[in-house]
């Protein structure tokens, strides 16, 4: 049994190699169980004989490879998700950056935009939003497409509407997005200073100067070698007295790069750049 699993362990390590070297997609060092199960479901799903025969797929089919890269993409999301922390930066980390005379706000692992288009409410509500500009990214294409149309099912609108109220919302959020049928349309208004682009964590460079640099949730499945090799592309990112804020389990306290940052607000996961 033993012998079967590192034989395992061995082809999900050449496997993972055969799709960095064939897409330019690093999933290397991401945390080893949870990338073993991605590949196990779908080599469950695809009813190949075993990971070596799923990987000639892989090098051959660039249908099949785009399937694998969506099974890598962690797309759980949604608006005003953690209303305290929306708090926190309404309350605590806006007033800072109102000061600036423009406001460079990257949100890296954008996903479908949910979070993206409560950054935009809440600077809205600030008075900041002509001021300001949101640079979104995801390494996974479709999810980009789907933030910049910014189509929701009305199912939850009623779940992101209490988050925007416990969140400190000041007014309606009916005002912010057009029902159609069963959807609703997020406004345009919302949606002129935000600019989508696709970008990999793992692989990318620096995406410019920023004043807070929104990552919530993406690196709890990262090696923490990878997680200091993200920490780090976003130190040059950021400006000095910039933000990052991450997810509610994620922290900067073990990376190699934890002195260059103070805790801002520690419960929120708000850190600023020293």
């Amino acid at each position: 049994m033993e012998e079967k699993s590192a034989a395992i362990d061995i082809e999900i390590k050449l496997f993972l190699e055969a799709i960095y070297l064939k897409s330019g997609y690093d999933f290397r060092e991401y945390a080893p169980e949870s990338v073993k199960r991605r590949i196990l479901r779908r080599l469950a799903f695809s009813g190949f004989e075993n990971i070596s025969a799923m990987q000639h797929r892989v090098l051959n089919d660039n249908h099949f490879l785009e399937l694998l890269l969506q099974d890598f993409s962690i797309n759980v999301t949604q608006m005003f998700r953690d209303a305290s922390f929306y708090k926190a930066l309404r309350k605590s980390v806006l007033p800072v950056l109102k000061e600036k005379p423009f406001i460079k706000i990257w949100h890296a692992g954008c996903s479908t935009g949910e979070e993206v288009y409560s950054m935009a409410i809440l600077l809205k509500e600030k008075d900041l939003y002509e001021n300001s500009r949101i640079y979104a990214t995801d390494s996974n294409i479709d999810v980009i497409h789907k933030a910049k149309k910014g189509i929701y099912s009305l199912d939850r609108i009623k779940e992101y509407t209490a988050g925007y109220q416990r969140a400190g919302g000041k007014g309606s959020f009916a005002d912010y997005y057009t029902a159609s049928y069963d959807m609703a349309i997020m406004n345009n208004n919302l949606k002129k200073n935000i600019i989508f682009s696709d970008h990999n964590l793992v692989t990318d460079f620096s995406f410019g100067e920023m004043d807070l640099i929104m990552c919530r949730n993406v690196m709890i499945y990262f090696s923490m070698e990878l997680q200091n090799k993200v920490i780090s592309l976003f130190l040059t990112s950021l400006k000095k007295g910039g933000f990052l804020c991450l997810g509610a389990k994620e922290t900067i306290a073990f990376s190699s790069y934890s002195e260059y940052f103070e805790n801002f607000m520690k419960k929120e996961k708000i850190f600023m750049k020293k």
